[in-house]
């Protein structure tokens, strides 16, 4: 009699891996093409002679004289035009903000963003990606509808977007300016600011729907505290609970919510400064975005590194809605038991989604005259 033993083997990665990296590749290239697209027209903005400007502006006046100036100082030559007035002709807050800006904020965001890219890096290369322990069922759960993933996929490549535009006009100078000239770095500064400043109210917006869609899935339970304690999983033995959301991904939410929220709207001071907001509020809003910013762009590379190469299985939900029932019980182990009754196979998917095109082609050919 001859006895059979089962062996079980760890899943492997999914064969699709490399074909969506390709495709990140691939759009990161289109959004290149685009800053490259926007800003050759702007070559005129980036040409612009400050000195030039200001000579016109203010013929024979000498660094002394400005420096009386702002030193409060005043002559029947450089003083305020008009009678008895308050008005600063030199505001001395713009050197405070222009130290905070390129002597603190500028450097440590880097630094946040570089060590986050760092400590991501070495805990693949040491700990290595988290594959299901089970095999796959074969049985697939609804976890994100159409609209809900396309909603999820314009808000992060607007994001993306707008850090990369933010970094440029933050860092730029240091970087691409040495590296390519000015000319280069003058239109590359230009098309990044045409995208950031169009494309940031589109983002907010949207940002704002997405929170108010997920907010009932992000509310706080008790069970999340034990997940951080037990470090999502990785301090002690078994899995921990976790509901259609796990602590990591609401306190990514919460952070949205709040800072990402803080953002939008610093934001939106700067880019409509046509409601009699002083100097001095948009330096403070100008420094709020960024450090705002910049803390936000350095915790999302850990979102979008768990969501893609950390975590087997989790790009598949975002991708094609649906994610396998051994996924479902090691990571959302509550959900999964809520949800368990509702899992349909891969041939019954096949079967649905092949009897949609053939519906969508009869409809097409009943459209057609004859």
């Amino acid at each position: 009699m001859t006895t059979l033993t089962m062996t079980k083997v760890p899943s492997r990665a999914p064969s699709g891996t490399a074909s969506w990296l390709q495709r990140g590749w691939r759009l990161c290239l289109m959004l290149v093409l685009l800053v490259a697209s926007l800003g050759v027209t702007q070559m005129a903005v980036a040409q612009a002679d400050p000195d030039r400007e200001m000579t016109t502006a203010a013929p024979g006046i000498t660094a002394d004289q400005w420096r009386q100036v702002r030193s409060g100082e005043t002559g029947p030559n450089y003083r305020d035009s008009r009678h008895e007035s308050n008005y600063n002709l030199i505001n001395a807050s713009g050197e405070t903000w222009r130290i905070l800006r390129n002597r603190w904020v500028s450097p440590f965001g880097m630094i946040a963003i570089g060590g986050m890219a760092a400590l991501i890096a070495l805990f693949y290369f040491i700990v290595g990606r988290k594959y299901l322990e089970e095999p796959r069922t074969g049985r697939l759960l609804l976890r994100w509808s159409l609209l809900m993933r396309a909603l999820h996929w314009t808000v992060a490549t607007l994001f993306i977007t707008l850090a990369l535009t933010g970094l440029n006009l933050l860092l730029g100078k240091f970087v691409f300016r040495s590296l390519f000239g000015d000319a280069v770095w003058g239109w590359m500064v230009s098309a990044s600011k045409v995208l950031h400043n169009y494309l940031g109210p589109i983002f907010g917006v949207l940002l704002v729907i997405m929170l108010i869609s997920l907010i009932k899935e992000n509310i706080p339970k008790k069970h999340d505290w034990v997940w951080f304690k037990k470090g999502g999983g990785m301090i002690g033995k078994g899995h921990v609970d976790a509901g259609f959301c796990n602590g990591g991904e609401k306190a990514w939410y919460w952070l949205l919510a709040s800072v990402g929220i803080l953002v939008v709207a610093s934001g939106f001071v700067l880019d409509f400064p046509n409601f009699d907001q002083g100097r001095d509020t948009m330096q403070w809003a100008n420094i709020i975005h960024a450090v705002g910013a910049l803390g936000l762009t350095a915790v999302s590379l850990g979102h979008i590194y768990i969501g893609t190469l950390g975590t087997e299985g989790a790009l598949e939900g975002m991708t094609t809605g649906y994610v396998d029932e051994t996924w479902a019980k090691e990571h959302h182990n509550l959900w999964y038991e809520e949800v368990k009754d509702q899992a349909i196979s891969e041939e019954e998917m096949a079967a649905r989604k092949a009897g949609d095109s053939g519906e969508h082609s009869a409809a097409n050919s009943a459209a057609k005259p004859s």
